[in-house]
């Protein structure tokens, strides 16, 4: 999708409020789904998101309607409806946080957890990973396809705390126009694989502008499609504003993996450039987007946990402290 680029919003049946304060928030649900390995299960090096994204797919065909498949797995714009032309295939409404296991071997008795993050907020998907990922349990994971149980389900806060059991979770938010005070310096991490399109293919580092309009644009097309509608915001005015913000220090590795699909055959490469980076400016606006890219991923193949961008360090002045 080109920079200023989204889609109009669906009605915003649902989503309306008594006392509308802020504009431009961002919803969503975290939760973290924990395991007992009962055979030896191991991860393989840097694939442990897509390896659970795969083995998640072709459960998910089995255990849920068409319909929860195509929303979940395989979403596309209605036929009929005039979108720009990268997004007749929609970005999938939810991602996973798995890097953490890779390249672990857990033995039997062992516990291990990955996270998933959900967009969609019309409709409860919660039962439906549930009953997958309890499946794909059972029938296997990882290298070896060891088998493992679906121990328990917790729904976390923005700080990783779980959140009481509830009949109705509700989501978290985020506040996107409440900008912070006195941030002239950022570092973030790029904590795993991240590729940035930008003009004529992919970026070779993340300059500020380019990162901002490609979470800018990500952000207000999953509220589009899956929340209560667009970002009211002026995009083009937001990306000059970015353009103000310069890199100061970039140390980034590059990762490079690639996949073959079992169903087509096809190899597909996995990997991106991974490390930190510090921005100096007037950052404050930018903040609470820069915080959010940490759940909802930016880039490239988000759906299997790339692009998961961490803030590290801010300071006041040009320095990070």
């Amino acid at each position: 999708m080109r920079d200023g680029q989204h889609l109009p919003g669906p009605a915003q049946q649902g989503f309306q409020s008594t006392q509308k304060i802020f504009v431009n928030t961002f919803e969503f649900y975290r939760f973290r789904f924990h395991f007992r390995a009962l055979d030896e299960v191991q991860f393989p090096p840097s694939k442990s998101g897509n390896v659970v994204r795969g083995a998640f797919g072709m459960v998910l065909r089995d255990t849920a309607s068409p319909a929860t498949y195509q929303r979940l797995f395989q979403p596309v714009a209605p036929p009929g409806q005039h979108v720009p032309s990268g997004l007749v295939d929609w970005p999938r409404p939810f991602v996973l946080r798995a890097t953490h296991l890779d390249g672990h071997t857990f033995t039997p008795g062992d516990q291990f957890h990955f996270d998933v993050h959900i967009f969609e907020l019309r409709q409860p998907f919660l039962g439906d990973f549930r009953s997958a990922f309890t499946e794909l349990a059972e029938k296997g994971i990882g290298v070896r396809r060891g088998r493992a149980a679906l121990d328990r389900v917790e729904q976390l806060d923005l700080s990783d705390s779980p959140i009481p059991d509830s009949d109705a979770p509700q989501p978290s938010q985020v506040t996107l126009d409440r900008p912070e005070e006195s941030v002239r310096a950022v570092q973030l991490r790029f904590l795993s694989a991240t590729e940035l399109k930008t003009a004529g293919g992919l970026a070779d580092r993340p300059e500020f502008p380019i990162l901002l309009g490609r979470l800018r644009d990500r952000l207000s097309t999953l509220r589009s499609l899956y929340g209560p509608g667009p970002l009211e915001i002026d995009f083009r005015a937001i990306g000059e504003r970015a353009r103000t913000v310069r890199m100061v220090r970039c140390e980034l590795t590059w990762e490079r993996v690639e996949r073959k699909s079992g169903r087509t055959g096809q190899v597909h490469p996995l990997g991106g450039f991974l490390g930190e980076a510090d921005y100096e400016g007037d950052l404050a606006e930018f903040m609470p987007w820069l915080r959010v890219a940490r759940w909802v991923g930016v880039g490239r193949q988000t759906v299997w946990g790339k692009g998961d961008v961490r803030v590290v360090g801010t300071s006041p002045g040009s320095v990070i402290r």
